[in-house]
């Protein structure tokens, strides 16, 4: 049942479209005779009360929103003050790695950016927005209307949020660039050839496209991991030059664009470390060509993910502030090392990093939630690690507690049932790394039966066995968080899979090496239950797929739990083939395996592209 409220005083512009819009979301509705809200807009956040009646402050919009939600249920006294360390914050919104988020999923997170008080959202669009004059850009990839981006756009500025977008306009253009109609614009595969004027006309109609729908005048441009700048197609055209100069070059033309239209540009800041031969933690301050190469106009955007101690993040922001460019900073929430979320890392290393951007300064921190290869995490993961930013933005502790009961009244669910996501990525004895988190859940389901590279990194670990304890547990969350019901039945079905699977995994090598025809005989019998596991699996996934994403880029998932239950009814075969005596060996099973990835301490390494983990071979050529 809504609780019945009266607005009083002063309150955002808007903000009885957006209370309507919000309104199932707060547990609330407009109604002279309800509890009193006296509103006024001030230097800070703050909710008291009596228990008969609220006054309500509110610095920017947004807030108004995240103090409605921070009023008691039921009424009580309450005297709360917050004020934002940051003047934005909020999230990457990944559309570029397959997942195209739906419309209507876009306003489902902007309602829980705005309870949580996140007032930036940016749109990862690599090639998935259109291009009126480039008829191959984003060609079948779901790419996003102008249409549908302004009407997002409206809602999210209805509910106190600047939405932006960001593109890429130097490297990570590989979707882009393998058409034949780009192929004269590479420098190399994932490359923009810079220097070039064909480039910029480009560039230009990209930057007026994917600019247009929004009311902000930010724009980040990207231009992160540009590898082999300057020596590709750049280095025969012009001939060698020194890739700072190439991209401070690069850079101050797409300005020019940027300048043209108003905009004001961010990109990341990675390249200008790469370029000195380090990263943002080894090597010393950056040098003077990098300097050189970074043009006043443009705000650093540094990134990373990777770190669990506050002072060296304290390091990389004291070198950025070395550059006569200002920094912000993207940390991130793990959702892309696999199907699922790893949240020990994500909280590991976001709480050290936003302390460091408080005592630093920083003006805006962004939590970038991607999706690499195939974007296997569904992104509703992501909530409980928003949840975070929002807290750590507005309290400037990270407080367990205070978080779960944040993320029960914002999104309706167990955060405890979000954290227990994560167990699929460690075995019990296994141990993790801060910059490099396991991720087995993705390896073993898609470790061939035959060819099984991680056979020996995994001996002796009770695979079947932990993933059958998950089952019954994210079943029972499926139940008590009927909101994600579906999300937790995908994992039901995930750990599932993963406990009949690893059987194979734990004894195939074993059984055929030692000769033992009954063990052969058994898993042989076991084959069709998994396989049927798998496309059970495969039926869910899709249907989470599509609760939340555009139908396109599900195909790559698609193929690849395809391929792995043919390779498991092929193993299938081989194994009652050689149970019932009819070949003397499995050739593949029968070598021995070599340990990969597994550290003597136990710490093992992620492994996060499908290819590197089906095959020593390629599976692309």
């Amino acid at each position: 049942m809504k609780r019945s409220i009266h607005i009083l005083g002063q309150a955002p512009e808007h903000w009885q479209e957006a209370l309507q819009i919000l309104c199932d979301d707060l547990g609330m509705a407009l109604d002279e005779g309800g509890i009193p809200i006296t509103c006024r807009q001030g230097d800070e956040l703050a909710v008291e009360s009596d228990g008969k009646t609220v006054t309500l402050t509110w610095e920017k919009p947004v807030q108004f929103y995240r103090a409605l939600s921070l009023i008691p249920q039921p009424l009580v006294p309450c005297s709360i003050h917050e004020k934002a360390r940051f003047e934005r914050s909020g999230l990457m919104f990944d559309c570029s790695r397959n997942a195209v988020l739906k419309p209507e999923a876009m306003r489902f997170f902007l309602r829980k950016m705005a309870l949580m008080g996140l007032n930036l959202g940016m749109m990862y669009t690599e090639d998935t927005y259109e291009v009126p004059e480039q008829p191959f850009f984003g060609y079948k990839r779901g790419r996003y209307t102008y249409d549908e981006l302004k009407a997002l756009d409206d809602y999210a500025y209805i509910l106190g949020i600047e939405l932006c977008p960001c593109i890429q306009a130097l490297g990570h253009l590989k979707r882009i660039l393998h058409w034949p109609a780009f192929r004269h614009l590479r420098d190399n595969d994932e490359v923009l050839l810079a220097d070039l004027d064909e480039t910029y006309v480009l560039l230009e109609q990209m930057i007026r496209a994917a600019s247009a729908p929004y009311r902000s005048k930010l724009i980040h441009l990207g231009m992160d991991e540009a590898f082999g700048v300057g020596v590709g197609a750049h280095l025969s055209r012009y001939g060698y030059e020194d890739p700072h100069a190439v991209i401070g070059r690069h850079l101050s033309r797409v300005l020019e664009i940027t300048d043209k239209y108003g905009l004001k540009a961010l990109m990341w800041s990675d390249m200008y470390f790469h370029l000195d031969g380090c990263d943002y933690h080894s090597g010393g301050l950056p040098s003077e060509k990098a300097k050189k190469a970074v043009d006043p106009r443009v705000t650093l955007v540094y990134w990373d993910y990777y770190h669990a101690k506050e002072e060296e993040y304290a390091s990389a922001l004291y070198k950025h502030a070395q550059f006569d460019a200002p920094t912000v900073f993207a940390g991130g929430i793990w959702v892309w090392d696999g199907p699922a979320p790893s949240y020990e890392t994500t909280i590991g290393n976001t709480v050290p990093a936003l302390t460091a951007c408080m005592k630093a300064g920083i003006p805006m921190v962004l939590a970038t939630a991607w999706g690499d290869n195939g974007a296997e995490t569904n992104l509703l993961t992501a909530l409980l690690g928003m949840q975070l930013y929002g807290e750590m933005t507005y309290t400037g502790v990270y407080d367990e507690k205070a978080l779960f009961d944040r993320f029960r009244r914002c999104c309706n669910a167990d955060a405890q049932a979000f954290l227990d996501l994560s167990l699929l990525n460690i075995l019990p004895g296994q141990k993790s790394h801060p910059n490099n988190p396991a991720n087995a859940c993705k390896i073993l389901l898609y470790q061939d039966p035959l060819i099984q590279l991680f056979e020996a990194d995994t001996k002796g670990f009770p695979m079947s066995e932990h993933f059958s304890s998950l089952i019954q547990k994210y079943a029972r969350y499926a139940q008590e968080n009927p909101e994600y019901a579906l999300l937790f039945d995908f994992y039901t079905a995930l750990a599932h899979t993963l406990a009949l699977k690893c059987v194979w995994h734990e004894e195939a090598g074993d059984v055929v090496r030692s000769g033992n025809r009954e063990k052969a005989a058994a898993l042989a019998e076991d084959i069709p239950a998994t396989v049927e596991a798998i496309h059970a699996l495969r039926i869910l996934w899709r249907k989470l797929w599509e609760s939340t994403n555009k139908p396109n880029g599900f195909e790559i998932l698609e193929v690849r739990l395809g391929g792995l239950a043919a390779r498991m009814s092929t193993a299938g075969e081989k194994m009652r083939a050689f149970a019932n005596g009819e070949v003397d060996t499995i050739p593949e099973l029968l070598e021995e395996s070599l340990i990969c990835k597994r550290h003597p301490d136990g710490t093992i390494d992620c492994t996060n592209t499908m290819d590197e983990i089906a095959t020593p071979g390629r599976i692309d050529y």
